[in-house]
């Protein structure tokens, strides 16, 4: 389905769609870019739809996210092509209402472009706390914010707060798969953003940017699923208030039109790992996570607990009930 149908069929829980342009650096690899292949119908493609998409009244956030723009990161080149993008899409009527991004210096050649465009903090950038925002308030209008303190509640309403007081948007992902605490978040998005040029190499077969595979392959790890940074539908709710947009990671789904049913309607009946990116439901096939199964009190303990998780065994005793057959 195109994506212009999933967000009309879901519009009045779409409040803004994120997308990054051709062949510039994001969170993913560049668009248009398959291994040196360059298609060059790419960008009529992405304009066609985005500007359906704003048609709707739908706010367009323009992805500029990548944790490395390597030796560009300073460069006058850098700036013209990001000040060319802006101007091209402006041109198209497809000028974007948001850019999200990781580099400081981006922030500021978008706000030098134009004022009125809301400047994002990326969640990559894993700002959790008032003192982390207070060092770049001036070059963001808008926070998508750590991850990590998903379910800290104290933590979260403390810099929504602040965030709000001072003028400030908030976002937040909900639906990351990505393993909470991450001790590779920075090599892994460093490779994200050179990998056009790592794919055109003779790379070492076994070598892996990501934790989180080798992690989950040894059965006595799963558990930790549970443990990471996503919100289930169900508890969308409870967010109401502490967060002007929740984010969900759809760009490399094979089924976002799912993921965007499952949280508008906030509730889901399946494989809870099919909704995350990554959702490691290969990885654990032919078992799958029940989204059914899950404890009354799931909310409560996991919001409320010290993150301590060598000392306590909840998620695992929860495991147990929802990993289960899928057959």
């Amino acid at each position: 389905m195109p994506f212009p149908e999933i967000v009309s069929r879901y519009r009045e829980s779409i409040g803004e769609v994120y997308f990054a342009f051709t062949g510039m650096a994001s969170g993913r690899s560049p668009l248009g870019d398959e291994s040196g292949y360059t298609d060059f119908d790419a960008t009529e493609r992405l304009i066609d739809e985005i500007g359906a998409i704003a048609d709707m009244g739908v706010k367009l956030d323009l992805l500029l996210n990548a944790a490395c723009n390597g030796d560009d990161a300073l460069s006058l080149a850098h700036e013209r092509r990001v000040v060319s993008v802006l101007e091209y899409l402006a041109y198209k009527d497809c000028a974007p209402a948001v850019v999200t991004t990781t580099s400081p210096v981006t922030a500021e050649i978008v706000h030098r472009f134009d004022r009125n465009i809301d400047v994002r903090a990326s969640v990559n950038m894993r700002i959790g706390t008032i003192k982390g925002v207070q060092y770049v308030e001036h070059l963001f209008d808008s926070f998508c914010i750590c991850r990590d303190i998903n379910r800290d509640l104290q933590a979260l309403t403390e810099l929504s707060e602040y965030l709000r007081k001072n003028g400030k948007g908030v976002s937040m992902l909900v639906n990351s798969g990505c393993l909470r605490n991450c001790s590779m978040q920075t090599f892994h998005d460093n490779a994200v953003a050179h990998e056009a040029g790592i794919l055109s190499k003779a790379n070492i077969p076994w070598a892996g940017a990501s934790a989180c595979r080798g992690y989950f392959s040894k059965s006595e790890n799963r558990h930790a699923f549970l443990q990471n940074t996503w919100i289930r539908p169900e508890d969308l709710h409870h967010y109401v208030g502490l967060t002007d947009c929740a984010k969900l990671a759809t760009r490399m789904h094979a089924l976002p039109a799912m993921v965007i049913d499952a949280y508008a309607r906030q509730s889901f009946h399946g494989n809870l790992a099919d909704l995350f990116e990554p959702g490691h439901g290969p990885l654990f096939a032919p078992r799958v996570i029940d989204n059914d199964r899950f404890p009354e009190d799931w909310y409560e303990r996991t919001t409320s607990c010290d993150k301590n998780c060598t000392k306590c065994s909840y998620c695992e005793s929860v495991w147990k009930k929802v990993f289960v057959s899928g057959e």
